[in-house]
């Protein structure tokens, strides 16, 4: 029987009633066995120690039914593209108050990868011009700058690590008047070093360049402040620590350096206002970005998921997974495993190195019904909590690590 406009209403409105059954149960959690009150919310706790939010994000509930009431929609009574695009607004307004931007300061993007496509593409870059990262960045900006090495005639400098921390200090002497943009992850994919973005930004600013993030394994776990981080542009897909799906990358743009980054394609989204002989005004504001049919079913998970963790407040969430963070990283140093991510970092991602064989090692917690990332051929490994889980499972976890050897 096809759904009607009623019944979407209701399906919406039973999701939202969800989500705020959830914030009720804040108050009313048990400290240390759920601090934050939200494991019901995650089916993926009743089977799983999932320590893997930096691989893949779990969604709650409220997220997964957010998805199933849009194809509902879409089989019994699709929703307008109108209705669809009011709703991007929307979440483009939630996304913009997580990160203290302006709305018209935020696009969708397929990707993270994307956003960066398009800062490079912008810079007009010749022969003699340099780009810095560092070696914890994400691989797909090695690829890009590779062969933008190679086509362009720029050179790519790599700032070094220093036990697990590339400091502001180590991209100093990298940093001159052809640097064209330094781009680093918010918080690196491989060991979670937390960079010190406002340094950052102002080293770049100093010598005319600008500062961008891939900011995929930050937003969400982590406070980010972009007004404050004084960086220039940041992509990040949703399906990580936004516990959101795929298909979707909110992109912000400094609004001093928006009109300097142009969209790369162009569509019917893109039309602000229609004149006589197919003559058009185009979004001048993030929206630019946008050139055709978005990943809709994508947005309207990425506003339920964002409504979740306004509900719970980022910096509870931060204070939470830091805390299983530290607690994880000391008790593997206290099983003397050679621990990766620095000390003092603030991010939820700890790595160490595996201290047996790989296979024997990926078996034996996969035995233990765990699921963590084996990086580097197996010879590493790194475990990321997340705002579900709990000390009970940060312990269970090393008592695991203790059976690698």
């Amino acid at each position: 029987m096809p759904l009607t406009r009623r019944d979407v209403l209701r399906l919406a409105s039973a999701t939202t009633v969800a989500a705020v059954a959830g914030t009720h149960r804040l108050d009313a959690a048990v400290q240390g066995t759920d601090p934050l009150g939200i494991r019901r919310d995650f089916p993926v706790t009743a089977n799983t120690l999932y320590l893997d939010t930096a691989y893949i994000g779990a969604v709650p509930r409220q997220v997964a039914n957010a998805g199933s009431v849009f194809a509902q929609s879409k089989a019994g009574r699709p929703i307008s593209l109108g209705e669809m695009l009011a709703k991007t607004d929307e979440v483009r307004a939630q996304f913009a108050r997580l990160i203290n931007a302006s709305p018209d300061e935020v696009g969708f993007l397929s990707a993270t990868s994307e956003g960066e496509n398009l800062v490079a593409g912008a810079l007009d870059l010749k022969p003699g011009d340099n780009i810095v990262i560092d070696e914890l960045h994400y691989m797909a900006e090695f690829v890009l700058y590779r062969k933008l090495e190679a086509s362009r005639g720029i050179e790519l400098r790599i700032a070094k690590a220093d036990q697990g921390a590339v400091t502001t200090a180590a991209f100093e002497p990298l940093v001159d008047n052809k640097t064209r943009l330094v781009s680093v992850s918010f918080v690196s994919n491989q060991n979670g070093y937390r960079h010190d973005l406002k340094a950052l930004a102002d080293l770049a600013h100093a010598h005319g360049a600008w500062l961008y993030t891939d900011a995929i394994q930050g937003v969400g776990a982590v406070a980010f402040d972009v007004k404050a981080s004084g960086v220039d542009a940041c992509c990040s897909g949703t399906y990580k620590w936004l516990h959101a799906g795929y298909g979707v990358a909110p992109f912000y743009v400094r609004r001093e350096v928006l009109d300097r980054i142009p969209p790369d394609r162009f569509g019917a989204l893109h039309v602000e206002h229609t004149y006589p002989d197919y003559r058009y005004d185009l979004y001048t504001t993030a929206k630019k970005f946008e050139y055709a049919t978005l990943a809709f079913g994508a947005v309207y998970q990425l506003g339920a998921a964002l409504t979740y963790l306004e509900q719970i407040g980022v910096l509870r969430i931060e204070a939470h997974v830091t805390m299983l963070a530290r607690r994880l990283r000391q008790g593997l140093l206290d099983r003397q495993l050679d621990v990766l991510t620095p000390e003092g970092t603030r991010s939820p991602i700890v790595a160490f190195r595996n201290p047996g064989d790989p296979a024997a090692a990926r078996k034996t917690v996969e035995a233990a019904g765990a699921q963590v990332s084996f990086r580097e051929n197996g010879t590493q490994i790194r475990v990321s909590p997340a705002l579900f889980n709990t000390v009970e499972e940060i312990d269970r976890f090393l008592g695991i690590a203790e059976r690698l050897r």
